[in-house]
């Protein structure tokens, strides 16, 4: 495999990664409704694309990453919009515990 530096002639895009432990024999509920609330993140200023993705070992557990212009375009544009409060109320019932939100940007791209 071969690596390189990121690209630093741009900004580099925020990467949001969130491990969602959703309540067993939540699953499908979860998923149909984190398919619904796609259009509520996508709409927002900054959002660029996002990916959810299933644990193979525990599978009630989900790793959601969204990629982001901009930190601020995350917590303050959503997290502090009317939206926000759309998309709590269409997940944030299904995880157990609360999940903790990290933030990355690029070293190494491969």
């Amino acid at each position: 495999m071969t690596t390189r530096a990121a690209d630093n002639g741009s900004a580099s895009p925020i990467l949001e990664s969130v491990t969602l432990p959703v309540r067993p024999g939540q699953e499908p509920a979860f998923e149909r409704a984190f398919a619904s609330a796609i259009p509520i993140i996508s709409r927002q200023k900054g959002f660029r694309d996002l990916r959810l993705a299933r644990c193979v070992e525990r599978p009630n557990e989900y790793l959601l990453q969204v990629q982001w212009d901009e930190l601020t375009d995350h917590t303050v544009g959503f997290r502090q919009s009317e939206d926000y409060q759309l998309w709590r109320a269409a997940l944030h019932h299904f995880y157990d515990p609360v999940p903790t939100v990290d933030h990355f940007t690029d070293v190494l791209r491969g």
